[in-house]
């Protein structure tokens, strides 16, 4: 019996096989422009699933493709084959000799979980690429990746001491020093230094001299061309042969690491410049200082950092006034005293370069720290522009020498303003590669069009490579993008030398064929994620009339001049929903494991559907037809979008700014207007309108907690995890405990506003006003201790509410109706500058996000310009120098979490420094992402084993480790969360404030 390939690794390995539609989608795309759906999709789970893989894929002549974090830029990870990907599973770090100063990884080890296991060694592994929280060690050999720091310790080739590999036979071959080689390892080794003694003379004549060439195969390991030697011995290493083979030679299984040692101490000096020129003269004589690195930042970088909340306040502590560019000058050691020097060296430098007083010294490790980040960003920071004109990458990491770097980039610039667009530079001005996107439309057909700019362009840069005797392909890798210039790089000769490398190990092109030698065109349209209109298959969104409001995507912008055009103006048949979608470039910062938020439901699961970036790209491919009639309301996409827990952890942390959270709305709102609403969406959704009716029978609802079999049966009917409590009910809500003495009405509210008096709007919502009253009225009688003048919101029936339960199950209708009245109700106070004060930060943080893209007008602008959390308030009011509280001191340890979208929103910081009035209180943030609760994710039953995975991961751990802790967590499912899996009450930052009062 013949069994397809699918089927025959279902039944031969034990991996995870994906072969369906929108799992192959998602596998079909990189960080490039370029899309290819593979045939299949398999997770291994161990070494023995792949190299079974190999030889099924061998059997039935398919072509194999192995991923990482699938971050390539030039297409290295998109092709027609089965892609194996390493991400998940096989992620081992094998082995560490300290004292050799050796790892050896599987290749699906992340760079930074790496170099935290490395960290208690005081070694680190020094090719710190800015993707090092989601690239993997393979990947990394793959492209033969660089890093910031290249100029001190070298590119991925010069860090690698051997490797393991499957050759498309299936046998398993030792790649390592060639004296040490045996059987067919030496065969290889025999066979590569003939070639390159054959090609001697082309290699001397041919070969950039240039420490970043990363183009083609290695063949210079025989007759080492590179500024740096491979080897510090000049002995020859086979496995480099394999490093920067983009996966095209062999299949790799382990990799064995050199690494350094961490150095004490860094410092870093931030030079500003008058002009990009002056920034890029000063490099060559820079790097005569032994710095670490030199990175570039220019002014667009700037701007686009600035106006970005998550980097803004960062980019500033680098700035003098507003310069052109500045470069972030590194210097590393074990004495702080000799680096101290080497700034002011910098400082002296820079001065004698006629550039005094030009020069941010930064000593502060945080600080480094923070704008390292800023810099490691940088390309994601760039792809955040609105519009079909993106940076595209094609010639972003030319390298050339130093002494010619400033020329270069000024007639690269002249030949950007030729074909009506420009560029963005930043990064390793040290070893002169610096990398630069024109932005082009890649769906745009014609001479005009992106493909023949980016041909035009790519021609003229080519030639200002060869003038400037530089390598073409200096730090990204070939792929699809770069590989037909392999020719042009290195000529016939060593072409066809490379060609018989790639003969000599994969005689049968098994492994990830069309990279290196016999590549496509980079201009292949019908390669593009985005066709054009010429192709065959032109890409093409459905009509669509989206229930939220994303006209602000729906813009185009001017490639030269980056002007935007006007909102609802960019022809998307969605009404601007797609190109927000679509403005996901699968840079995979979503994959990151740090301590910020994004993303909850991948840092458990570690699968790709469960990422953001799985998501954006499922919905990309549903919203232009890819996936078939109806895909946009289908069982599949319901399945993707199910986990995201709506935290807004992406609508920050992206730097392209996917907001997730709101894609889900909006997604929920047709596919339920299509299926239906179960009657747990209803009683979630409408929980607002009857809880004052429900908490007169506390007694009774509360029985679900109390009787044995009751919370079974609730699993069973409604879906709510018999596994999980539920609020307590109770009788004494808020609007029942009503303490007149601390309300103001609404004409005395507003009189205190006119007369410059102080005073706030406190927003009670539902959840602190119904189920932990003690919450708003503890905020009431600190704003009262305070001397504020304090007025609350009341109805005749009922409470006002921001619609958020009605917007979690995809009612936006309702919830409309909802915000609607509450704006009406806060726009008085808002006009008159009354601040709007709210306790539970997913329901006051809406009137910030939601509230504007609900067709609310104007008015709703108005109400979010006033609307803060309570510590927001009371931060911004220290500042202002109009609060001050009496309070007794505290001496227990405190430990805060803070809820997802008080992240999101930069809400978190007000917490701490309103915890700080407290005497002798030393808050400590949680290093959590979510909590796991979600608001009403983690009730789900489907859902409670994955809620309590995303607390263990770092929240409970952190809570039970300091046992005399106070716990503050404003948001109510935190706090709930908290009391389900550590046995301990968490609170609101305003009802500690209230219990350490002194009250004359």
């Amino acid at each position: 019996m013949n069994l397809s390939l699918e089927q025959r690794l279902r039944r031969e390995t034990n991996a995870e096989i994906l072969f369906d539609d929108a799992s192959r989608g998602r596998y079909a795309t990189d960080a490039s422009i370029y899309q290819i759906i593979p045939i299949g999709v398999i997770v291994p789970r161990t070494a023995n699933d792949i190299a079974v893989a190999i030889n099924i894929a061998r059997e039935l002549n398919v072509p194999v493709l192995a991923r990482g974090a699938g971050t390539s830029q030039c297409g290295q990870t998109a092709g027609p084959a089965l892609v194996i990907d390493n991400s998940k599973y096989i992620r081992a770090v094998l082995d560490v000799d300290v004292a050799r100063r050796e790892a050896t990884v599987e290749p699906g080890v992340v760079l930074d979980h790496l170099n935290t296991q490395l960290k208690q060694h005081g070694l680190w592994f020094p090719v710190d690429v800015s993707t090092s929280a989601q690239a993997t060690l393979g990947g990394m050999a793959g492209n033969n990746s660089c890093g910031s720091r290249s100029i001190a310790y070298g590119n991925m080739v010069h860090n690698v001491l051997g490797a393991t590999a499957w050759l498309s036979d299936g046998e398993l071959v030792e790649f390592g020093p060639v004296s040490k080689l045996t059987a067919r390892g030496a065969q290889i080794a025999t066979f590569v230094r003939a070639l390159a003694e054959r090609s001697r003379e082309e290699i001397e004549a041919r070969w950039p001299k240039v420490l970043r060439r990363v183009g083609g195969y290695n063949l210079d390991i025989f007759h080492n061309q590179s500024e740096r030697p491979y080897t510090e011995d000049g002995s020859v290493n086979l496995a480099h042969l394999l490093i920067g083979a983009e996966g095209t030679l062999a299949y790799t299984k382990t990799l064995t690491l050199k690494l350094s040692e961490l150095p004490r101490w860094k410092v870093l000096g931030v030079v500003n410049f008058p002009s990009f020129q002056s920034a890029m003269s000063a490099p060559q004589h820079i790097v005569q200082l032994a710095p670490s690195a030199v990175e570039l930042v220019d002014r667009i970088m700037i701007d686009l950092s600035l106006s970005n909340p998550a980097f803004q306040e960062t980019i500033q502590t680098a700035l003098i006034g507003t310069p052109a560019a500045i470069l972030l000058v590194e210097f590393s050691g074990d004495d702080r005293s000799v680096l101290l020097a080497r700034l002011k060296d910098l400082s002296t430098l820079m001065a004698d370069l006629g550039y005094p007083g030009s020069v941010v010294s930064m000593s502060d490790p945080a600080a480094q720290r923070e704008l390292w980040e800023v810099r490691k960003a940088g390309l994601n920071i760039m792809m955040s522009a609105k519009g079909d004109g993106k940076p595209v990458s094609f010639i972003e990491d030319c390298a050339v020498p130093l002494p010619n770097l400033a020329e270069y980039t000024a007639s690269l610039t002249e030949v950007f303003a030729k074909y009506g667009t420009h560029g963005t530079w930043y990064a390793h001005a040290s070893v002169g590669t610096l990398h630069v996107r024109p932005i082009l439309d890649m769906r745009r057909d014609g001479p005009d069009g992106g493909a023949a700019k980016m041909r035009a362009i790519a021609e003229e840069a080519s030639a200002l490579v060869r003038k400037y005797k530089g390598a073409y392909s200096g730090e990204h890798g070939d792929g699809l993008c770069r590989g037909e210039w392999i020719r042009w790089q290195f000529g016939p000769t060593i072409n066809e030398a490379f060609r018989a490398i790639k003969n000599q190990l994969d005689p049968i092109g098994l492994f990830n064929p069309g990279k290196i030698v016999d590549p496509p065109k980079m201009d292949d349209g019908t390669l593009f994620r985005f066709p054009p209109v010429s192709t065959a298959r032109p890409y093409r969104t459905i009509d669509l009339k989206p229930a939220l409001d994303w006209s602000g995507w729906n813009v185009q912008n001017d490639p030269l001049t980056g002007a935007l055009s006007p909102p609802g103006t960019g022809g998307d048949s969605t009404g601007g929903f797609a190109k927000a979608v679509e403005m996901c470039n699968n840079n995979g910062h979503c994959r990151k494991f740090d301590a910020d938020t994004m993303c909850p439901s991948y840092r458990v699961t570690r699968d790709e559907q469960h990422v953001t970036r799985g998501r954006a790209n499922t919905l990309r491919l549903a919203l232009s037809g890819q996936l078939g009639a109806d895909a946009l309301t289908s069982e599949s996409l319901y399945a993707t979008m199910d986990l995201c827990v709506g935290c807004k952890g992406c609508r920050r942390e992206c730097p392209t700014g996917v907001d997730m959270a709101r894609m889900k709305i909006e997604f929920l709102s047709h596919y339920k207007a299509r299926r239906g609403y179960t009657l747990k969406d209803r009683m979630l959704a409408t929980l607002p309108d009857y809880a004052s009716t429900m908490s007169k029978l506390p007694w009774l609802l509360n029985l679900r907690d109390n009787v044995p079999g009751v919370p079974w049966l609730s699993e069973k009917l409604l879906g709510l995890s018999a596994r999980r409590s539920l609020p307590k009910w109770r009788s004494d809500t808020f609007w029942r405990s009503y303490d007149s003495t601390l309300f103001s009405d609404a004409e005395a509210t507003l009189r205190a506003a006119a007369e410059g008096r102080r005073c706030a709007v406190l927003f009670v919502d539902t959840f602190n006003g119904v189920f932990e009253s003690e919450n708003a009225l503890a905020a009431a009688r600190v704003l009262s201790a305070a001397g504020y003048t304090i007025h609350t919101l009341a109805k005749r029936s009922g409470h006002y509410c921001c619609g958020r339960t009605w917007l979690s199950v995809g009612m936006i209708a309702q919830a409309r109706a909802k915000a609607r009245a509450l704006v009406d109700a806060l726009l008085p106070f808002a006009r008159a500058g009354v601040a709007i004060v709210g306790l539970e930060p997913s329901c006051l943080l809406s009137l910030r996000d939601e509230f504007l893209v609900m067709g609310l007008n104007e008015d709703a602008t108005i109400v979010a310009s006033q609307a803060l959390m309570f510590e927001e308030f009371v931060a911004r009011e220290i500042t202002a120098g109009k609060f001050a509280l009496r309070l007794r001191p505290i001496e227990r340890p405190l430990l805060v979490h803070g809820h997802c979208h008080q992240k999101a929103f930069g809400a978190v910081k007000p917490i701490m420094e309103v915890l700080r009035l407290i005497p002798g209180a030393i808050p400590e943030l949680i290093g959590t992402s979510c909590c796991g609760m979600a608001g009403s994710f983690g009730y789900d039953a489907e859902h409670y084993d994955l809620s309590m995975q995303m607390a263990e991961s770092s929240l409970l751990p952190a809570i039970r480790k300091v046992p005399a802790a106070i716990v503050v967590a404003d948001g109510t499912s935190c706090r709930h969360q908290i009391r389900d899996g550590s046995a301990r009450a968490a609170m609101h930052a305003a009802r500690l404030l209230e219990q350490q009062l002194i009250l004359n």
